[in-house]
């Protein structure tokens, strides 16, 4: 349950200005279909996380337990940096190649390419890493971007202005320091790595 919760509330926070995020509120404008939007939003995080979840785990079988913590420890650090780092976002990713394309599929191969290598995606590889519960870190990172996106595509720029963009990403920074501290720090046991 803390796999699942850690992981829906880190990813929830980290997506808020973020260029998915950002590409939601392009997307949501375009095509005015809630629907099929947040249905490829859904379909394409699933993927994305799934991958990443499996990278994750794959590491952390790799691993002994001591390196494993400090790997994890300076990731989450430098992912409080890489969250301090407003993001861009060109138009042209919320653009496809292919006319008469469906709004689902043009949301979920935009969605799908613009989430590779994102922070929320790096994330979801440390977390599963750290917890070693692919299932519980993928459904939590899913919801996380559910949360932060279905508004965003339901009520687009009512809501953009609104939000204390750097005030969030600045808790979200502090608190990837606070995990990385505590796992470096703490008495952790990481489950599944190898023994030292």
């Amino acid at each position: 349950m803390e796999a699942l919760l850690v992981s829906t509330g880190i990813v929830a926070l980290a997506e808020i200005g973020d260029k998915t995020q950002l590409l939601s509120f392009v997307l949501a404008a375009r095509y005015r279909r809630p629907l099929p939007i947040i249905m490829g939003i859904f379909v394409a995080t699933l993927l994305n996380h799934a991958m990443a979840g499996a990278l994750g785990t794959w590491i952390m079988s790799l691993m002994s337990a001591q390196h494993l913590k400090w790997a994890l420890g300076i990731s989450f650090i430098a992912m409080a940096g890489w969250a301090l780092i407003p993001d861009q976002f060109e138009d042209d990713a919320a653009q496809t190649k292919y006319t008469g394309t469906s709004v689902f599929l043009a949301t979920t191969l935009a969605f799908f390419l613009v989430e590779m290598g994102d922070k929320t995606q790096v994330a979801t590889v440390v977390l599963a890493a750290r917890f070693g519960d692919f299932f519980a870190v993928v459904t939590g990172t899913t919801i996380g971007m559910l949360l932060a996106n279905v508004p965003a595509v339901l009520f687009g720029g009512r809501i953009a202005d609104r939000l204390p963009v750097r005030t969030i990403q600045r808790a979200v920074a502090i608190l990837f320091v606070v995990l990385g501290a505590w796992v470096i720090l703490g008495d952790i046991k990481v489950a599944g790595a190898r023994a030292s």
